[in-house]
């Protein structure tokens, strides 16, 4: 790559990052507040039910995405990734603004859950374009031999929305009372991501398409459209332990630790937003740490942990541990996270050719997604309701790693090739 190149290169990733962390943090500040949300928008017929319906709610809007993945993943492979990425950044404001103002169950009824599954099915179906074509874009801007460090910024700035979500929910949980917090502080996040919106917007309509792309070839024929549905289903296994443990470790934890560990909401926010810090800082180093060793060997090692140390550790966090000890879990998940999130976007990109990345990796990560991550709170409460025991839900965990690990050691070492 030309230096006028990387220097082009480096402000559109950078424009790209800054984008993605406001479109993540619309997303996920609805997991943050969700034990209010199932109060306000839901019959309270007893705690559990309101709290799946919440939780089913948040699912729902993972089932628009792999529509969203495959329509907009479209766009970006035909009208280019910067068409892509300004849509999905305008739709996710939209969808954010309508959860902030919309009227509660108590003013409305019936048209009040609804309203909300429409505005989360609209966040999900820009989430399910925006993943795979900040992915697309960020790591078709790498240079050779360092799309593992390029491509860890995708996935740090997701974690940086989903940090900025956690973190306005822990600060508006600790300056206002559980009162002021359940009349109209929980509105406040949406509409903060409302105003950013249009930040990130602004900041897309000055990025230019990757070399990669303007270079690509468009036509796709038919037995190139075959090998992308195999290539797409390599991805959908791909994503499954990485999704499953994203949303159960990192989104369903607050709520998780709240319930069992008897913490206040500020404190369970508190100890996972510790834990995204931590994430957010390893994610890079175990990009640039795939550069070299490769994405295989850190992409395995993290499948492998995720069926061993699931059911000991949380049988811990159940013994009466302390706060510390609970913030020392919180870091062991980011780190172990941080080991396929950091060479993740590049290995997942790697597997395609450009003329058909933005559609076929999209769709089977987006696939996956809706499936294993959206509903993975949902399942979670289930399962520890089904099962009547609250280290019921890690076996799901388990299962989503070893289907995984399975995947990864069929792929075959993609970090020191050139993008095809």
């Amino acid at each position: 790559m030309q230096q006028a190149d990387l220097a082009n290169g480096n402000r559109a990733v950078s424009a790209a990052v800054i984008g993605n962390v406001l479109e993540w943090y619309d997303f996920a500040v609805y997991a943050f507040v969700a034990g209010i949300i199932a109060k306000k928008f839901f019959p309270q017929t007893d705690e559990v039910t309101a709290l799946l319906s919440a939780f089913l709610a948040y699912g729902l809007g993972f089932v628009a995405r792999p529509l969203g993945g495959i329509v907009i993943g479209r766009l970006g492979d035909t009208q280019g990734r910067k068409a892509a990425l300004m849509l999905t950044i305008f739709m996710m404001a939209v969808g954010t603004v309508m959860i902030g103002v919309m009227p509660t169950y108590a003013a409305i009824g019936i048209a009040a859950p609804l309203l909300l599954v429409f505005a989360r099915l609209m966040q999900g179906f820009s989430a399910g374009g925006e993943w795979g074509g900040s992915t697309t874009f960020i790591v078709e801007w790498a240079p050779k031999g360092r799309r593992g460090w390029y491509g860890s910024f995708q996935q740090t700035s997701v974690v940086a929305g989903l940090l900025l979500g956690s973190g306005v929910a822990a600060l508006f949980n600790t300056v206002l009372t559980q009162g002021q917090m359940s009349d109209w502080g929980w509105r406040v996040p949406f509409l903060l991501g409302g105003i950013l919106g249009p930040v990130g917007l602004y900041m897309r309509r000055t990025i230019t398409e990757t070399p990669a792309y303007k270079s690509a070839v468009r036509a796709t024929s038919d037995t190139t459209r075959e090998r992308g549905l195999g290539l797409s289903a390599r991805a959908f296994g791909f994503t499954i332990v990485w999704t499953v443990c994203f949303y159960v470790l990192l989104n369903y934890m607050p709520t998780y630790t709240q319930k069992y560990l008897q913490l206040s909401p500020s404190a369970a926010l508190w100890a996972n937003t510790i834990g995204l810090c931590v994430l957010l800082l390893c994610i890079p180093f175990m990009g640039r740490l795939s550069d070299r060793l490769g994405r295989k060997p850190l992409l395995i090692a993290c499948c492998v942990a995720f069926v061993i140390l699931p059911y000991p550790v949380f049988n811990y966090l159940l013994s009466g541990i302390g706060y510390g000890e609970l913030v020392a879990v919180q870091i062991l998940f980011a780190v172990l996270i941080s080991m396929f999130s950091g060479p993740g976007p590049a290995a997942i990109a790697e597997i395609f050719p450009t003329r058909s990345r933005s559609t076929w990796m999209t769709s089977g990560y987006a696939l996956a997604v809706a499936l294993f991550g959206g509903f993975a709170p949902f399942i979670s409460v289930w399962l520890i309701d089904r099962f009547q025991s609250p280290t019921a839900h890690v076996w799901y965990l388990v299962a989503a790693a070893v289907v995984s690990l399975l995947v990864i050691l069929s792929l075959r070492e993609t970090a020191h090739e050139d993008l095809r």
